[in-house]
């Protein structure tokens, strides 16, 4: 019988086969799609490189050695290293099989994400890991302050909102206007939506209870990143934004499933959902449209442009966090200190 995943459950002999499966069912429905999608690119990554650096496969539980060789190959920029160098070498062969890319040193939080994966793996299976060893731990501390760098920006600029209305005038009559018209609204006014949760609306998700009376259209965010399934935040779209949701609904036919769907070259609506990619080729196209370069913005400018309107219109950073889903202030608070102190709201207090 083939083993389980590394990132699922260990098989255990006290558990009956019914029992087992029960157990990994909950571990994958317990578990975000994302954080397993990620589990599973880590496992590869891992076990390729130890493959290729040392020969062998993975060990349960690792060997201290291991740990520490996988943080001193992911510590510097191999680059400047011999050609004979093992950690060039094995980077060589992780580059031409498409898993690495390149030879420079990864992003500190590339490394955290594949050792707290490769932790998670030592979990399901109730070993203890190495890399709560001493040293290990000082390394990989040593590892993420020699490697900092500062924060590069999810977006290179902000969606604010002029630029939101250049973009929304390329949005003129056909079926693909309506949808991507549709799609920057929700995305920017809904308090700067990510693409995953754009494209994960369903029909059911929208509510048009409230259209006709209040002019109002309610969300449910049945997942996002910093909610869970139990926690589904509702939040409501109004004005403008309202409108054009609800044109496309009626232009689409969406009666039930996916809320974004591709559209074909004939301007047919196709049944299928919406891949998070596609939001970045919207975004992409309509900048081109607009006159603006390709690279001017991502669709994470929805999201940082909304906070950033919100600090240039005033607006306090609680209320823009109650639509944005923030967590943490502190994160928030960034949108707010990159907005020009010329252009605070504050600084016309007295007029």
């Amino acid at each position: 019988m083939k083993p389980p995943a590394a990132y699922l459950p260990a098989a255990s002999p006290a558990l009956s086969q019914a029992d087992q499966d029960a157990l990994t069912d909950l571990y994958i429905r317990g578990t975000p799609a994302n954080t397993l999608r990620a589990y599973e690119r880590d496992l590869l990554y891992i076990t390729a490189w130890k493959e290729v650096r040392f020969g062998t496969a993975l060990g349960w539980p690792e060997t201290e050695a291991t740990a520490l060789a996988f943080i001193l190959d992911h510590a510097r920029d191999l680059n400047d290293a011999p050609e004979d160098d093992n950690a060039r070498q094995a980077a060589e062969v992780l580059i031409a099989q498409g898993l690495r890319k390149s030879l420079a040193c990864p992003a500190p939080s590339t490394l955290d994400r594949r050792i707290a994966s490769w932790l998670a793996f030592h979990r399901m299976k109730n070993l203890a890991s190495p890399f709560g060893t001493p040293q290990v731990k000082q390394a990989r501390s040593k590892a993420r302050r020699a490697a900092a760098r500062p924060p590069a920006p999810k977006s290179q600029h902000p969606i604010t909102r002029d630029i939101l209305e250049q973009l929304l005038a390329t949005c003129r009559g056909s079926r693909r206007d309506c949808r991507d018209r549709a799609i920057l609204m929700l995305g920017w006014a809904s308090g700067g939506r990510r693409r995953s949760e754009i494209t994960a609306l369903m029909r059911e998700d929208v509510s048009l209870k409230a259209f006709e009376k209040e002019g109002l259209v309610w969300l449910s965010l049945l997942e996002t990143k910093t909610t869970a399934k139990d926690e589904t935040p509702r939040l409501v779209l109004k004005g403008r934004a309202a409108q054009a949701l609800v044109h496309w609904i009626e232009v689409g036919g969406i009666e039930d499933g996916p809320l974004f769907r591709p559209i074909s070259k004939a301007d047919r609506v196709l049944k299928r959902r919406l891949s998070p990619d596609a939001i970045a080729q919207i975004v992409k196209h309509r900048l081109k449209l607009a006159g603006l370069p390709e690279d001017f913005a991502s669709p994470h400018g929805l999201r940082s442009g909304f906070l950033t309107q919100a600090a240039l219109d005033g607006a306090p950073i609680q209320a823009a966090m109650r639509l944005s889903l923030h967590h943490s202030m502190a994160q928030a608070q960034k949108y707010y200190d990159d907005v020009n102190i010329a252009e605070n709201p504050a600084t016309n207090l007295l007029g």
